[in-house]
């Protein structure tokens, strides 16, 4: 995939901060997507100071696994909320660029809008991909929402400070903990939200994710045992 990287990664806090206002304007809230025929999903976990990206590419609507790639690389950036996209999008980036096959839409385990200056994670892959971009967290980040019913397909709106509308909280499966879904790029709302709950097979978390999930954990794993010495691994 080709990546747009129009910006460095080499950054301060501060730079980082006007970075993301950049990026702000750039994010397209709106749009279509057509029936995708494959959805990838992307999440990234840290052994010590290098971060594991992981990017699993699923059929749709089967959510077969088509391709898997894992990318590690050392980090720098320091761990400041709000700004955890500078410490897992390069890695992120590096992965999306090693796919053969190019998803349609792309779930990111992390917010979008519904962050404090609306440039989310989900966001900042979505438009140095020019992907429409979904993201799907497991935790609130930013805004207030009232709970969702109990029954799987259950929807409240997340708002912001002033009560404007920057995301859904989501059912996904009966009586279990909401995720929270948000826009990354060139996607609306609805949509989202119809694509979060059409990719979901009996768990609480989305396919895509919850195979990326399972593959950075995995890759993690390994990655700890490599560096005690273990043989034959993901850092091998």
């Amino acid at each position: 995939m080709q990546v747009d990287h129009f910006h460095s990664w080499d950054v301060t806090p501060k730079e980082a901060i006007q970075i993301q206002q950049q990026l702000r304007t750039k994010v397209m809230p709106h749009g279509k997507v057509a029936t995708p025929s494959l959805i990838a999903g992307a999440d990234v976990a840290f052994v010590e100071d290098t971060a594991v990206a992981c990017v699993v590419v699923l059929s749709f609507p089967r959510l077969d696994i088509v391709e898997t790639v894992v990318h590690k690389e050392k980090v720098s950036f320091p761990y400041i909320p709000g700004l955890l996209s500078f410490r897992e999008t390069p890695a992120l980036a590096q992965a999306f660029g090693k796919l053969q096959y190019e998803p349609d839409l792309i779930f990111i385990d992390g917010q979008g809008l519904t962050h404090p200056r609306a440039a989310g994670i989900a966001c900042h892959i979505g438009v140095i991909l020019d992907r429409p971009t979904i993201g799907c967290a497991k935790s609130l980040l930013f805004g207030t929402y009232k709970e969702p019913k109990q029954a799987r397909g259950s929807v409240s709106d997340l708002c912001d400070d002033e009560g404007r509308v920057i995301g859904a909280v989501v059912r996904t499966k009966d009586g279990v903990q909401p995720v929270f879904v948000s826009i990354g790029h060139k996607i609306d709302l609805a949509q989202a939200i119809e694509l979060t709950l059409a990719c979901g097979k009996g768990y609480r978390i989305p396919e895509p994710t919850r195979q990326a999930d399972i593959l950075a954990d995995r890759a993690k794993s390994q990655g700890e045992q490599g560096k005690q010495g273990v043989q034959g691994n993901l850092f091998s």
